[in-house]
């Protein structure tokens, strides 16, 4: 395959190459992840062999540029070059002249000659807005060098952290120095350990003047995220995440073709370059990609030779702020522990009592959303923090006035935020033989900053999946909007690592303004989200200072009409969350405007528990027969005594002898009162959504199941039902 020919230099479609604009290193790699077909579309439309006319502004206007190429060896080298704003000029869409000499000892230097393949990075940290080409060198003097653009495409700003840069007086600032080195000093260790920015140079040729593609050569990309997300494995080896990009695969690709590779890691703040060449290894498969927040692959770098060159740069850089994507990442400290918790956990796990382990959690926010709901933020204690799933609730215990109180609250946090966050509605009673809520008071009126509370894992099955193509539409009453800002958070933070974004309407009901929560921060949610995830608000009481389509969308309750008018006509998955009342009205709604059963989502607690009208896609609940009398005994407590169905569930049973064994939510939901089953068979009267084995039950929802032969009419042989409990 030639290099493709190109016609004029217009700017029109007559210069999309006619060939791929990928070689085989970079096709395999997009086929190995299943995007091949769609980039070589999306390719054929963003990569040119020309600059359009906003790069080449770009180029003009930058004071420095990063470069990557190969040396006579064919080692690839990183390399940033520098010069007063307009040394990059380009007297055509095809030519860029660059006016400025490599940094003494940069291996560079040596290889500007006629014909030499570069790629380059334009990058300017202040925006965050980068261009990449792939060009080859026409002229050369020694003043600066000409180039003629193969490829030219731009790259999104993910995971570049914005700086602010200072240009010093080189006179005034020490002689540059050059030291070689083939392995990590400590110096070096340290600078990459610490850094949250490094660029990586690779390069294939196919040796052949006949066969040269313009997507062959060099290149050179930048390498973002939080400072510790490179692992320094010894003295010659680095372990590096790959994260989500735009499906390219140039660095890949050439790695693919070629094993070698150039890292250039800048020291911002004092000047200093370290630049390696060495091998890399792509693993596609590792099992510690897992635990790596934010890490699709990793790669290996095992370092050959490379150059300390201090004092380098008459450039200084200030962080103003990591990127949204970098904060989505983790560090190799905080994938270590997750992997040592999650070792734990296993072990743990093997022990029953274990299994539901209370942790403590330290208080380090309390936010006022409504004059009804407090948001707590809590950060793990002396543990690593379990991860969960956007929807799940958090099981949460304290002693209040000398009794310990159990209760679930839904997260509201996203995944990948630092601390759990529960938003809880104070419950409040008009009528005076109804105490007030008990646990939320205690958390409204008494939980501070700096305070303990006790959580187990997140857990529950009302949870939302980000990667779903279905559009979704989340309908919140007053509390229930807690799961909801969960599921757009996480959905907004994906969308930024991974390019898709599922198309989510939110709708939000609440009596006034001042009870409504998370107004501005759904509302910013659906702005940063180009209109993927739509916010619409449904007040019950307005006021003539309320602005239509600002402040609120619709006056009443949710309605057929507004669903009609908001909604187009699609299949829709539909996400309820919200009280007993709205829950059961919405659901009937929405069965009554055609969507199936099996597509209503809901969180149900107790009372908030739903009356399906189940159709043919329902999956519907056959629970085993229960027994009419039998023999139970709690092992760990010694008490043995007969049940009759009139004594209701095993929890209920348990409390009337004297027991009292855990619980929260009382309708198998949340697996608090989990407990070993020892032996005998249990029947379920409710559908439960707590996950428990076979040899688990749950107390809360739980009576004895009946035998075959219960109740036949020869009381001689009638077997009678015996259960044995761990309690």
């Amino acid at each position: 395959m030639k290099t493709p020919s190109y016609s004029s230099s217009t700017g029109n479609a007559s210069h999309q190459p006619k060939d791929s604009p990928f070689h085989q290193g970079e096709q395999a790699a997009q086929s190995r992840l299943g995007v091949r077909e769609k980039m070589e579309r999306f390719g054929r439309q963003v990569i040119r062999d020309f600059m359009p006319e906003q790069h080449r502004e770009f180029y003009n206007q930058l004071p420095f540029v990063f470069v990557g190429h190969a040396d006579g060896d064919g080692w690839p080298w990183a390399s940033i070059l520098f010069n007063d704003p307009g040394f990059m000029r380009s007297s055509d869409d095809r030519i860029l002249t660059i006016n400025t000499v490599p940094v003494v000892g940069d291996p560079l230097a040596d290889a500007i000659k006629k014909g030499t393949r570069l790629g380059l990075l334009g990058i300017e940290l202040t925006t965050r807005r980068r261009n990449r080409l792939a060009a080859h060198v026409t002229e050369h003097s020694k003043n600066g060098f000409q180039l003629h653009v193969d490829q030219a495409f731009g790259n999104c700003p993910q995971y570049i952290q914005t700086r602010e840069l200072d240009m010093l007086d080189p006179t005034l600032l020490p002689t540059p120095s050059i030291e070689h080195i083939h392995a990590f000093d400590e110096q070096a260790k340290a600078l990459i350990a610490n850094s949250d920015t490094f660029f990586v140079a690779s390069y294939i040729d196919s040796h052949d003047p006949d066969n040269t593609l313009a997507s062959e050569g060099a290149d050179v990309s930048h390498r973002g995220g939080k400072p510790g997300f490179i692992r320094v494995d010894n003295d010659k080896t680095l372990t590096i995440p790959d994260y989500s990009g735009n499906f390219h695969f140039n660095t890949f690709g050439n790695f693919i073709e070629n094993s070698k590779a150039g890292l250039l890691f800048v020291d911002f703040e004092n000047g200093h370059l370290l630049t390696l060449t060495g091998t890399v290894e792509i693993l596609w498969d590792s099992p510690e990609t897992k635990y790596f927040e934010g890490a699709e692959r990793l790669w290996t770098f095992h370092i050959d030779h490379g150059r300390w060159i201090r004092h380098g740069l008459p450039l200084r850089w200030t962080l103003d702020q990591f990127s949204p994507s970098t904060l989505q990442t983790d560090t190799w400290e905080a994938a270590k522990k997750r992997q040592q918790a999650n070792a734990h956990n296993r072990e743990e796990h093997k022990s029953e009592e274990a299994k539901s382990k209370w942790l403590p959690y330290i208080v380090t926010k309390v936010i006022k959303e409504s004059s009804v709901i407090t948001s707590f933020y809590l950060e793990a204690h002396d543990h690593q923090q379990p991860t969960f799933k956007p929807g799940q609730f958090l099981t949460v215990k304290a002693d209040i006035q000398g009794q310990k109180q159990i209760r679930t609250y839904t997260l509201s946090s996203a995944p990948t935020d630092p601390h759990y966050r529960i938003s809880v509605k104070r419950e409040t009673s008009t009528d005076n033989n109804v105490p007030n809520g008990i646990f939320s008071n205690y958390l409204h009126d008494h939980l501070n900053v700096g305070d303990t509370l006790y959580a187990k894992a997140p857990c529950g099955d009302f949870t939302f999946d980000t990667t779903e193509k279905r559009p979704a539409v989340l309908l919140a009453g007053g509390v229930g909007i807690t799961p909801m800002v969960s599921m757009v958070r996480h959905a907004l933070n994906e969308g930024m690592r991974t390019h898709f974004t599922r198309d989510i309407t939110f709708i939000g009901a609440a009596k006034t303004q001042e009870q409504r929560s998370f107004f501005e921060e759904l509302n910013t949610i659906s702005e940063s989200s180009g209109g993927k995830i739509r916010a619409f608000w449904s007040l019950g009481q307005i006021d003539k200072l309320l602005k239509h389509g600002e402040d609120f969308h619709h006056h009443g309750r949710i309605s057929k009409a507004l669903l009609q008018t908001i909604l187009p006509l699609d299949d829709y998955d539909v996400y309820l969350c919200g009280p007993t009342g709205f829950m059961q009205a919405t659901y009937e709604l929405l069965r009554g405007l055609g969507i199936s059963d099996a597509r209503i989502y809901a969180e149900e607690f107790g009372p908030a528990s739903l009356k399906r009208n189940a159709d043919n896609a329902t999956r519907l609940f056959n629970p085993l027969p229960a027994a009419t009398e039998a023999i139970i005994e709690f092992t760990d407590s010694n008490v043995e005594q007969a049940w009759s169905k009139e004594d209701g569930s095993l929890l209920d049973f348990a409390e009337a002898h004297g027991l009292t064994p855990e619980f929260g939510c009382r309708s198998g939901q949340c697996g608090a009162c989990k407990t070993k089953l020892v032996s005998g068979k249990v029947a379920y009267q409710t559908e439960h959504t707590s996950s428990i084995n076979d040899d688990e039950v749950l107390l809360c929802c739980a009576v004895p199941a009946a035998i075959e032969n219960e109740g036949i009419s020869n009381e001689i042989h009638k077997d009678i039902v015996k259960l044995r409990i761990k309690l």
